[in-house]
């Protein structure tokens, strides 16, 4: 079942019946859905940890905006770092990938150490990921916990992160205020 469902690469929209206050009203950037497990970055969670103070403890120099914060990709491994951006000329395919149109993925120190000398415009940090176990996220959007649609660079770099929640479910057609918690497929 799980080949016919396409979830990744795309986005996973929090419905209102999801109580886990770690997703509640969130929307999360799929990286990988596989019979073994699932792996995203919520991405409309920013933090207050500023990048200066963040990258300053892993003594690299942030030259992009000293009011950048970091965003918070999960409740898993709150430790590990992911870069999400845009593709960038002349970047070593090996340490980046393109997940979506316009949307790259990197966690390389190398290529980190180049996003913090050059930052390009369209640039996340993300701290920690999401993850599910094989099956558990199929049987939480069988519950009707999320729906899922396709992935957006505009979504993730173009929208305020407290407007990302009403835009993505309006992108599917649906009037967030029209939602009542329920289970199930409907």
């Amino acid at each position: 079942m799980q080949s016919e469902l396409k979830v990744a690469p795309g986005f996973l929209i929090a419905m209102p019946q999801l109580l886990d206050p770690n997703f509640s009203r969130s929307v999360v950037l799929m990286v990988e859905h596989e019979n073994e497990g699932s792996f995203g970055l919520i991405i409309n969670r920013p933090s207050e940890l500023r990048l200066t103070n963040i990258l300053d403890s892993v003594e690299l120099d942030w030259r992009g905006d000293p009011a950048s914060v970091a965003w918070w990709g999960g409740p898993v491994q709150p430790e590990t770092g992911w870069v999400l951006h845009e593709p960038i000329t002349g970047l070593k395919d090996e340490n980046s990938r393109e997940i979506a149109p316009g949307v790259c993925l990197t966690n390389t120190p190398e290529t980190l150490r180049m996003l913090c000398e050059q930052p390009p415009r369209n640039l996340r940090f993300v701290l920690g990921y999401s993850g599910w176990s094989s099956e558990q996220l199929l049987s939480e959007m069988a519950d009707g916990s999320w729906v899922n649609s396709e992935a957006s660079a505009d979504l993730i770099f173009g929208t305020a992160p407290e407007d990302m929640w009403e835009a993505s479910l309006r992108d599917l057609g649906v009037e967030p205020s029209s939602l009542v918690p329920a289970h199930g497929v409907h």
